[in-house]
């Protein structure tokens, strides 16, 4: 077994040729970057192979050692796969937040979680593994990180520099700065050189840490206070006045209870003689130990009164998540403190932060993997709120299953659009075809606009008014008029749909306040073509327009084509 004091040891030995490596990796990884996302169109495998890559390597650059390179490629390895493959996931779901982009976020935070305690060799000693070590490598990785952005910064503004003086001479550099491989070369030359010197510097780091608590055990103080003030005047007016003053009441109390956590671990320190000779850190530190539990217990009692008021989301669950990991921290500080309020309570947190932090690096992976399906959880809650009449049609949101429930969502959305309930079929057919989520008509609340057909079949009725609802053509409040004829006119105020004539029954024309759009039939709904055609502006009022064949089908304006030829 490695004591503290040998591991320290090891890590802070110096490796010239440190900086050299760092740089050359970065700079290649850099390049291979702008090769696999320069035009990747959001290729899901490219944007995979990338997210792999630079997360792989940066972990590395922060794990390795001199003489200990397997071991750390491994975890590099190992923690790249599971973002490149959650990546890949998370563009596959493309807008659809409930697919992929949270579980990209938890695996990332997993991830990070584990890197300082695979520093301090916790895939061998596992809870035998050192406090003093974890917190070490914790705040090390953190100071030389930002170290490195900042060198990254001055490195930029040197390069600009550098530039403007050569190009005074006609030497142009500027031009190679604005080729497009060279932003991500130089950022990963100048990363991996500045972190390279940084982490050759540990012993000297970590003299640093401690000015770094320091500062930062100074500023505990006013949080405390504050977090006193806040919890006297709630218990003065009631935790009603935190929903009263705010519908996002959660996300800040998280974020003060994070600041709490992290403040009170820099008055804490790693070790008792840290702190000793001020009495006044170490009361600050126990206050804000037993301040987290009622701010993580405000944040899930607001969480719990939005799923209460508006039912399950994605959105929703994750927060759960992020309450039930704030809970459980807060609530291992609570009794740690009260149980060693007499002597050892910071012995106690010690000993906790280092199973909690492990408990959380795991859950959080546990969540990122496709295991538990928050967009199937919530929409089997909300559709159940729909059918027991908990929610009115009128009320529900039938856009955020178009939008942030995923796939579950819009396959619920499609069984809604069969519905024997006309309200609840019109509003899930008018979300079908919404093309942007912030098109949505009617919003909950809100009456069905009142449309006007003059002409045109009972399917072509059925096809063109879930379109002009879900995309807000036709807007509540008002009639709108809608003609199927067999040219674009113009007249004042009204949708002027065009049938594309006998060989095309499939494809309209939709003229709105003299934009044209063109439109398909697919499965029973209109869909914008994604080439609509764009008219000629110089144009007679009343203009010719026909279809020709042109090796399928053409638009045509006064003889000319416009836009591309359609089946």
């Amino acid at each position: 077994m490695i004591e503290p004091g040998e591991l320290r040891h090891r890590v802070e030995a110096v490796w010239p040729e440190r900086p050299w490596l760092f740089a050359a990796l970065l700079a290649g990884v850099g390049l291979a970057l702008h090769f696999l996302l320069d035009g990747a169109n959001d290729s899901g495998p490219r944007a995979a192979a990338a997210a792999f890559l630079a997360f792989a390597a940066g972990v590395f650059v922060f794990t390795a050692e001199r003489g200990r390179l397997l071991t750390p490629a491994v975890f590099a390895l190992a923690t790249g796969a599971i973002v490149g493959g959650l990546t890949w996931r998370a563009v596959g779901a493309g807008n659809d937040l409930a697919d992929g982009s949270y579980a990209l976020a938890a695996a990332i935070f997993a991830c990070l979680l584990a890197v300082p305690l695979f520093q301090a060799d916790f895939h061998r000693l596992f809870f035998r593994t050192s406090y003093r070590d974890t917190h070490y490598f914790v705040w090390t990785d953190a100071i030389t990180g930002a170290g490195t952005l900042a060198f990254l910064g001055l490195a930029w503004l040197l390069i600009w520099l550098v530039a403007a003086l050569l190009g005074l001479v006609g030497i142009p550099l500027e031009d190679l700065l604005e080729e497009a491989w060279f932003a991500p070369t130089y950022c990963g030359l100048v990363l991996g050189a500045g972190l390279g010197t940084l982490r050759n510097q540990l012993r000297i780091i970590g003299t640093l840490q401690s000015v770094v608590l320091l500062v930062l055990s100074i500023l505990a103080l006013p949080l405390a206070i504050a977090i006193a003030v806040f919890l006297l005047a709630v218990l003065v007016s009631g935790p009603s006045v935190l929903w009263n003053a705010t519908d996002s009441a959660t996300p800040v109390l998280l974020s003060i209870a994070i600041a709490a956590f992290v403040l009170a671990n820099a008055v804490i320190r790693d070790a008792d003689e840290d702190t000793e000779g001020r009495a006044i850190f170490r009361w600050t530190g126990f206050a804000l130990a037993l301040g987290l539990l009622p701010l993580a217990l405000f944040a899930a009692i607001s969480t719990g009164l939005r799923v209460n008021q508006y039912g399950l989301s994605p959105e929703r669950l994750w927060a759960l998540a992020s309450v039930a990991v704030a809970v459980a921290f807060s609530l291992a500080y609570f009794i740690d403190t009260l149980a060693g309020v007499r002597a050892g309570w910071r012995d106690r947190l010690r000993a906790s932060n280092l199973r909690l932090a492990a408990g959380t690096a795991m859950f959080a992976l546990l969540l990122a993997l496709p295991i538990l399906d928050f967009a199937a959880i919530s929409t089997r809650d909300q559709l159940a709120r729909l059918q027991s009449g908990e929610i009115a049609a009128d009320e529900f949101d039938f856009a955020a299953l178009r939008w942030n429930f995923g796939e579950p969502g819009r396959s619920a959305l499609g069984r809604l659009a069969r519905s024997a309930d006309p309200a609840i079929r019109e509003r899930a057919e008018a979300a079908q075809a919404m093309e942007s989520r912030y098109s949505a008509r009617p919003r909950p609340g809100e009456e069905p606009p009142e449309i006007v057909f003059q002409g045109g079949s009972a399917a072509e009725r059925a096809a063109v008014r879930p379109y002009l609802i879900g995309n807000g053509i036709a807007y509540p409040d008002s009639v709108s008029t809608v003609l199927f004829a067999g040219r674009l006119g113009n007249p004042s105020g009204q949708h002027l749909i065009l049938l594309r004539g006998e060989e095309a029954p499939s494809h309209f024309l939709l003229q709105d306040d003299g934009e044209v759009v063109q439109l398909r039939v697919d499965g029973g709904r209109l869909v914008r073509v994604e080439q609509s055609p764009r008219l000629p502006s110089a144009q007679e009022d009343d203009p010719t327009i026909e279809i020709r064949p042109f090796e399928g089908r053409q638009l045509y304006v006064e003889g000319e084509p416009v836009g591309d030829p359609f089946k």
